[in-house]
C-alpha cells in the first residue's frame, strides 16, 4: 500500500472477478485490493493467467462484471470515458491516416486547440518530421509513439499500457521504455503498465506490484527506491532485480520474463 496521506486517485478494495466457461466457475480475480495515487507510475508483473490484463480492463471501463469498488477520482467506474487513456500490445493506428490524424482521432484537426494540442504531442513523443506519414511507413517503435500521443490527447485521469512493447525488438524496448519515463516525467500522467518483464518493471515502477494465478491475486507490492533516471548495469538496480525475483520463485505458474541478464 502506499504510505502517502494524499487522497488516492485509483481506489480498488477487495476486487473479485468471476468469468462464467463451458467448463464451469473460474476465478479470474481475487480480494484485488489497490491504490495509486495522482502521478504515479505503477508496473504490474506476474506470469501469464494472472489477471493482469483483467484488471486493466476493469480500471478502463472495458468490463463492468466483477464485484468490489473500483473508484476513479472518488467515483465509480461505469465504463470506457475520456478520462482513462488505454494504450494496448498493438497500436491500432488507422492505416488509411497519417501521424497528425490518427493522434486526433474523431477530433477535427481545423479546430486551432486540438491542433496545437496534436503538434503539441508530436513534440513530446519526438516525432517532429513524420507529421505526414502513415502507419505503413513508420517503425513498430514509432506507430507506438503515435498511439500513446493518442491516449493523451484528452488529457486522461490515467494512462493503462498493458504490454505495451511486448511485440518489439530488444532494442527498441529499451528505447521506448527510455522514451515513456521521459514523457511520464514531462506529463506526470498516472500510468499504470502491465508487462512480463522483471527490468522492465523495476526501470520504470515506482512501485511493483506482483500478481500470482489460481485466483489471479497481489502477493506483494514492492516500492522501488531508486531515483531516475535508472542504470540497469548499476548494483541498486540489480540489487531491487534480485529482490523482484525472489519473490517470483515463490510464485506459481507459467514463468515470467526475467530481461536479458539471464
Amino acid at each position: 500500500m502506499n504510505n502517502t496521506k494524499s487522497e488516492p486517485l485509483l481506489l480498488i478494495n477487495d476486487l473479485n472477478k468471476i468469468f462464467e466457461t463451458p467448463g464451469g466457475r473460474v476465478e479470474a480475480l481475487k480480494n484485488i485490493t489497490l491504490t495509486v495515487n495522482k502521478g504515479e507510475l505503477l508496473t504490474i508483473i506476474g506470469p501469464s493467467g494472472c489477471g493482469k490484463s483483467t484488471l486493466l480492463k476493469i480500471v478502463a471501463g472495458l468490463d463492468t462484471g466483477y464485484a468490489g469498488p473500483v473508484l476513479l477520482n472518488g467515483k465509480a467506474i461505469s465504463g470506457p470515458g475520456v478520462d482513462k487513456g488505454v494504450i494496448f500490445q498493438e497500436p491500432r493506428l488507422f492505416p488509411w491516416m497519417n501521424v497528425l490524424q490518427n493522434i486526433a482521432g474523431n477530433l477535427s484537426l481545423r479546430d486551432s486547440g486540438v491542433r496545437d494540442r496534436v503538434h503539441g504531442l508530436v513534440e513530446l513523443v519526438k516525432l517532429r518530421g513524420f507529421e505526414k506519414a502513415y502507419p505503413r511507413e513508420l517503425s513498430g517503435g514509432m506507430a507506438q509513439r503515435v498511439a500513446i500521443a493518442r491516449a493523451l490527447l484528452r488529457n486522461p485521469e490515467v494512462l493503462l499500457l498493458d504490454e505495451p512493447f511486448g511485440a518489439l525488438d530488444a532494442f527498441t524496448r529499451v528505447h521506448m521504455q527510455e522514451a515513456l519515463l521521459e514523457i511520464w516525467e514531462k506529463n506526470k500522467t498516472t500510468m499504470l503498465l502491465v508487462t512480463h518483464d522483471i527490468d522492465e518493471a523495476v526501470f520504470l515502477g515506482q512501485r511493483v506490484v506482483i500478481m500470482e494465478p489460481r485466483p489471479g491475486h497481489i502477493r506483494s507490492i514492492l516500492p522501488v527506491k531508486l531515483t531516475y533516471p535508472r542504470e540497469r548495469s548499476g548494483t541498486a538496480f540489480q540489487d531491487w532485480r534480485r529482490t523482484i525475483m525472489n519473490e517470483f520463485e515463490k510464485v506459481e505458474g507459467p514463468a515470467v520474463d526475467f530481461g536479458s541478464h539471464i
